[in-house]
């Protein structure tokens, strides 16, 4: 029994060195991998500085397509409107045209029926008297 409760000791001093090694840690990092670790860190704030340059390019985009967007729908609004003006200047173009040719067509009648209605009388014209040349003399 001695030598297994020497064995027994044994054991339990490695799992107590074990134990407490485990809760001490370790501290030492080996040269390369502390550049590797530092490398990474550089990179990951330099990554960082570009995905906030980013974020503020994408913010302004978003802002001035919003912009853009208000600007094509105030356009499109007056483009409607200019199209409905265009459409009533025409009807009304349209009208007028209707109205000029009615009243022409209408005068161009009432001409004719008044000039059947008043005849003139022919116009005489007096007969010219014949005159002798210049050159052979009368008596």
């Amino acid at each position: 029994m001695t030598m297994s409760s020497h064995s027994m000791r044994g054991v339990y001093t490695v799992f107590w060195c074990g134990l407490l090694l485990s809760l001490v840690g370790c501290d030492y990092w080996p040269p390369a991998l502390q550049a590797q670790i530092e490398q990474m860190r550089s990179e990951t704030q330099t990554l960082t500085m570009e995905k906030a340059q980013l974020q503020a390019q994408v913010s302004d985009l978003s802002k001035a397509k919003q912009e853009v967007q208000s600007q094509i729908d105030e356009l499109s609004r007056m483009n409607r409107e200019k199209t409905e003006m265009i459409m009533s200047l025409q009807k009304q173009l349209d009208v007028a045209r209707a109205k000029t040719l009615k009243s022409k067509s209408s005068k161009a009648a009432q001409r004719k029926t008044s000039a059947k209605s008043k005849t003139h009388p022919a116009r005489k014209v007096p007969p010219r008297k014949k005159t002798a040349p210049k050159g052979v003399g009368v008596r």
